[in-house]
């Protein structure tokens, strides 16, 4: 009876000491992702693609490209294989970052080939060729985009809009955007890119995150005239119904593999800044923008180890513990009512790494092209703290949302 009752008090202290670590360690094995589906909009709100009857009629008896890739969905129907089915003639699609599937890795290129359903031609737009060729662009009248955009700057499917409207003002070809919301538009905030930092990851004078769909951004690239030799495209928005900036509405399919989930959506536009620098935000694991830490950071209670996985063939850190921060029980609620972006985490996490002997922000300048200027890393490394820095970017952003009014659909 004795010994019985030293197992059972063992067992009873193994579990306490468990339940009391302060480390929390999680790799892609035993946690369920939080899923992106469920209830996506309220029942009234139509996006741009499901308005058929509104451009429908101005596809017919034309040669039609698309500018597609996964999240181009109508009611459960590629909008390539639904076009295809109400007799719309379309002659090619264009595949943007990420490919007309969605499922590779960031920067990594695309090749062309053909939809295996359909035959159609699909030409790579993060390949060899980031804007249509001419030769592409042969023979068609008109050209839909219809992408799910996150309404961030650094986020490439705007670079390809900007591109693709070039390429078809060039050969007098119209386009049509089929528009949907923007999950970060109720909010506008951060530095304003510099002409010198231009780049695919930031091909115009806007903040971070700018407030817009992809539909009012395409009418500001067209009207403040940001095309090349200032050409003006012939354009035509499908708005949403039912929408405004306020409206809530969860992605029904994730815009990119390493966006798995409606938080990692929210925080992607305040962590994706540590991707110009050597700490890991979570790729290579399941919990991707929700997630970082750095292998020197020991001090920091929670780890974590980055392996390959869809969308991360090289994560950073491969293979290393990275101790850090987990962010991806945080309340979506809290983070939207927020309203900015949230420095903290980049402020905290440099000071960390100088810390500990490493370097934080890498030398390949990314970060600045991430940042489109280069005095967010400059405040850091003199010590600003987050209201300092956004101080630095008011004057900038309050000219922004003044040339923004001019092109909202949705108020």
């Amino acid at each position: 009876m004795f010994k019985l009752y030293k197992v059972v008090l063992f067992v009873m202290l193994s579990l306490h000491i468990v339940s009391c670590q302060k480390t929390t360690q999680r790799s892609d094995s035993g946690f369920d992702q939080k899923s992106i589906e469920g209830e996506t909009k309220s029942d009234n709100l139509r996006v741009g693609a499901e308005r058929l009857e509104e451009y429908l009629p101005l596809l017919e008896s034309k040669n039609v490209g698309l500018v597609v890739n996964q999240t181009s969905v109508v009611n459960h129907e590629h909008l390539l294989d639904l076009l295809i089915s109400k007799g719309v003639n379309v002659q090619a699609a264009f595949a943007p970052e990420h490919g007309f599937r969605g499922k590779a890795d960031a920067g990594e290129k695309i090749e062309d080939g053909k939809d295996s359903k359909t035959g159609t031609p699909i030409y790579s737009l993060y390949g060899k060729n980031k804007k249509p060729s001419d030769e592409m662009l042969s023979g068609l009248d008109v050209v839909v985009f219809d992408i799910q955009d996150v309404g961030v700057r650094f986020y490439t499917y705007i670079s390809t809009l900007h591109l693709v409207m070039e390429a078809c003002a060039k050969n007098n070809i119209s386009v049509i955007v089929l528009d949907r919301p923007n999950p970060n538009a109720h909010y506008v905030d951060g530095p304003v890119l510099k002409k010198e930092f231009t780049s695919f990851v930031g091909m115009h004078p806007i903040p971070v995150v700018y407030g817009m769909t992809i539909g009012e951004l395409a009418q500001m690239i067209n009207g403040e005239g940001w095309l090349e030799d200032g050409m003006k495209c012939s354009l035509k928005v499908i708005t949403c119904d039912n929408y405004n900036h306020e409206t809530y509405y969860s992605l029904p399919i994730k815009p990119s593999p390493n966006l798995p989930n409606d938080l990692s959506i929210a925080l992607y536009p305040s962590l994706c800044f540590f991707e110009g620098t050597t700490v890991s935000v979570g790729r290579g694991t399941k919990y991707q923008f929700q997630i970082y830490g750095h292998p020197l950071t020991r001090q920091m209670d929670f780890n974590f180890i980055p392996v390959p996985n869809e969308g991360a063939k090289s994560p950073k850190h491969n293979g290393e513990v990275c101790y850090g921060m987990d962010l991806s029980q945080m309340l979506l609620t809290d983070f939207r009512q927020n309203g900015k972006l949230d420095l903290s985490h980049l402020i905290n996490m440099h000071r960390l790494v100088k810390e500990n002997g490493a370097e934080f922000f890498n030398s390949n300048n990314f970060f600045d092209l991430l940042a489109g200027t280069d005095q967010l890393k400059e405040s850091i490394l003199n010590g600003l703290n987050e209201e300092q820095i956004r101080e630095t970017w008011k004057e900038d952003l309050d000219d922004f949302k003044e040339i923004r009014s001019d092109y909202l659909l949705y108020h």
